[in-house]
């Protein structure tokens, strides 16, 4: 009897491509910004529009570990908000439903993006789609929360076979047979299959009608290498060896030297996928300017460990240097993302803390005073905005924000909230609004009495009052 065949990957009209390239960019853009809700909107209509992409499925997954600091169990009780979502994914099995149960499991991930029951279900699922990359990435982050897992092991290790990872699949059927106790009947003959299978795609004898032709074919295996014996890295630098255009594989690259805090081979290997493109692609941009700050600060970091461990002029000169040339490299960047992106008040909040730390404080005025609006960093803003006034000499527009910045602060940040407080009511002694001053000393002293000289400061203000004369306020 004729097996079903399975639709498998099918080409996406253009429209509908760009317009997912363009979700998946965006969601990239906020994931970075910690957005990462945003951010799973965003990935999650791309899985939906194009469940056969790994691509979107890997970034879906990657950014909601990041959501949950790789905590490997996801939100409080998610067992509990899950059950409805296995309902739903049961119904969707039974009726074949297969882009349903997709949705339902999406929506399930996000509160445990590591629950290997919903993740089983959606490779399942890709799998009766014909989807094989895409189930190989669900698997594998069930098998990132326990590697032991049986059923997923077993899931992954078919899906291996079928898409030629021979080594891959009998290291997953090796985990099988050990959940088995060394007895399983699919995966003891799985592994006698996948050695063959694997020996004959090294041997090169696939296709071979002559003992020439397995040596031409061996040849060409051994010249591309076997996959089993490669790195990540290798792979993939093999792939833009093969095909210079294929953006995903820089990609891929770039967020294997992140992972290893290679940025000086993040720079490079970014500014060449720049070249590749020609500058037009915004997620490669990104993450080319991305490399750089990181690479920036990187060479900060190291320079500062090297002054506080030599303490020489030299060491602690050239951290001044490198701390300012990280500050020109980020407010190059942020200028550039304020210009890509206008309506960002993000972006303006960071480039004018970059301006403010050059001393460039009218400037970082301007756009402190549009970042008011954003309300996540009110307080913070406006307290900032103080702080330029102040350094312009303007001490009643620094006091007038700082004041407006205390009620909108956090207790959570005492050091911030405190200090705000303190500068306020320093600000305010300077003015001789001792009512002011007062207020704030008083304010200040209810959450820390012995913050500063905060009590010896309410003495002078008491003396004022008591006798007629200027406290001391030097």
């Amino acid at each position: 009897m004729a097996t079903e065949e399975k639709p498998g990957r099918q080409p996406l009209p253009p429209a509908v491509r760009r317009r997912l390239q363009t979700l998946m960019e965006h969601g990239n853009k906020v994931a970075q910004q910690g957005q990462y809700d945003y951010a799973t909107d965003m990935f999650g209509q791309c899985v939906v529009g194009d469940p056969s992409n790994p691509i979107y499925v890997k970034a879906y997954l990657a950014n909601l570990s990041k959501k949950y600091n790789h905590n490997k169990k996801g939100s409080k009780l998610a067992g509990m908000k899950l059950l409805g979502t296995r309902a739903s994914i049961k119904k969707a099995s039974l009726q074949k439903k297969w882009e349903e149960l997709i949705k339902a499991g999406l929506e399930g991930l996000k509160e445990n993006p590591w629950d290997a029951g919903v993740l089983s279900e959606m490779g399942r699922a890709s799998e009766e789609q014909g989807y094989d990359e895409s189930q190989v990435e669900y698997l594998k982050q069930a098998l990132d929360a326990d590697t032991e897992d049986e059923v997923a092991n077993r899931l992954l290790g078919r899906a291996y076979a079928r898409i030629g990872e021979y080594q891959e699949a009998i290291m997953c059927f090796n985990r099988v047979l050990k959940a088995k106790g060394g007895k399983d009947e699919e995966a003891l003959k799985a592994l006698s299959n996948l050695a063959v299978e694997r020996t004959i795609t090294k041997g090169g004898y696939v296709d071979a009608t002559s003992s020439k032709d397995v040596r031409a074919n061996k040849f060409r295996a051994e010249s591309t290498d076997d996959d089993a014996s490669l790195t990540m890295e290798e792979k993939m630098l093999r792939n833009i060896q093969k095909d210079a255009s294929d953006t995903n594989s820089y990609i891929e690259l770039n967020d294997i030297y992140v992972k290893d805090e290679k940025f000086d081979k993040c720079v490079a290997i970014m500014k060449q996928a720049m070249q590749v493109t020609g500058g037009g692609n915004v997620m490669i941009l990104e993450r080319y300017e991305d490399a750089q700050l990181r690479l920036a600060r990187q060479h900060a970091q190291i320079a500062e460990q090297k002054a506080r461990t030599e303490k020489t002029p030299e060491a602690v000169d050239l951290y001044k240097r490198m701390a300012v040339e990280m500050n020109n490299k980020e407010t190059e960047i942020y200028a550039k993302r304020c210009e890509r992106y206008p309506t960002n008040l993000g972006f303006k909040y960071e480039l004018a803390v970059r301006l403010q730390r050059a001393g460039k404080f009218i400037e970082a005025i301007k756009l402190f005073q549009e970042a008011r609006s954003d309300m996540k960093r009110k307080g913070t803003v406006l307290s900032a905005l103080g702080d330029c006034f102040y350094s312009i000499k303007q001490y009643r527009l620094a006091l007038q924000n700082f004041e407006a910045a205390i009620p909108e602060l956090s207790e959570r940040d005492p050091d911030v909230y405190k200090g705000t407080i303190y500068k306020a009511a320093r600000i305010a002694e300077h003015l001789k609004d001792w009512e002011a001053a007062e207020k704030h000393y008083n304010s200040l002293a209810s959450h820390d009495f012995g913050y500063k000289d905060v009590a010896e400061r309410l003495d002078n203000i008491r003396q004022i009052r008591e006798n007629g004369g200027d406290p001391d306020v030097s």
